[in-house]
């Protein structure tokens, strides 16, 4: 068991910079030792599904979940999901392998993941960073965030959302659309491998209607973009915009 748990920390320092002290209980959270995955509330450093309490909520190969309207700690997950119930508050989210859904109105400290898309649902807000490498990126309606969103791979689609931090990816299509407004401009990045390079279609980057994006938009990469005549941005780095009319680009 104390191999296993080296190896659940050494993946989530390579990972994610960091991982839960496995020994440490000081937080007052209990601990379900069983490894039954019997949804025992706010788990330290259990092996099955998790409600989180008020301390938060730890698993190793499950599902973190916390209830409508509950304020709750950090929570994490190596093998698992992330669910928080809407007008839930939490601090940090992280993830290796699984998803984090946010519901309607709930609030987030950071969201990351390894592999795993993030959804936050109408109204929804992250009060930092949300990180991904490997999956898509959703905000939805009415959805705030103080900070950067960034991925690696996989899709971003913003509708009606407003994002502070820009947004950063390497292989991503980009949609916003539904009058969503950034600041901090795009970045699209070049892949560091060009093996890499040379298997992954161009990106396509599209800006929708009524949609705003302040600062620069740079681009390190071939890309698609789209931009609503309709819609307003800063200057354009790397690419070459093609505008269009009605509610989305033809092709």
């Amino acid at each position: 068991m104390h191999r296993y748990r080296i190896l659940i920390c050494a993946l989530a320092v390579l990972a994610l910079g960091g991982c839960i002290n496995a020994n440490d209980n000081s937080s007052g959270v209990k601990s379900n030792g069983s490894g039954s995955g019997n949804g025992s509330a706010g788990s330290f450093f259990g092996q099955g599904d998790v409600t989180a309490d008020s301390h938060g909520g730890h698993t190793v190969n499950g599902t973190v979940r916390v209830r409508d309207g509950d304020k709750s700690g950090d929570l994490s997950t190596v093998n698992g999901g992330i669910r928080v119930g809407e007008r839930a508050t939490i601090d940090g989210a992280t993830t290796v392998n699984g998803g984090i859904d946010i519901g309607n109105h709930a609030t987030a400290d950071a969201l990351k993941t390894v592999n795993g898309s993030i959804t936050l649902d109408d109204g929804a807000r992250v009060q930092h960073a949300i990180t991904a490498v490997n999956g898509s990126l959703t905000l939805r309606q009415g959805t705030e965030v103080d900070g950067r969103i960034t991925n690696v791979n996989g899709g971003i689609h913003l509708n009606g959302a407003h994002v502070a931090g820009g947004i950063e990816t390497t292989s991503g299509d980009i949609y916003v659309e539904g009058g969503s407004h950034v600041e901090g401009g795009i970045l699209v990045r070049q892949p560091q491998s060009e093996s890499w390079f040379r298997q992954t279609r161009d990106p396509r980057v599209v800006i929708g209607p009524g949609s705003v994006v302040q600062g620069e938009l740079r681009f390190e990469r071939k890309v698609e973009l789209y931009v609503s005549d309709k819609a307003t941005i800063g200057p354009v780095i790397g690419a070459k915009a093609v505008r269009y009319s009605g509610e989305g680009p033809v092709g």
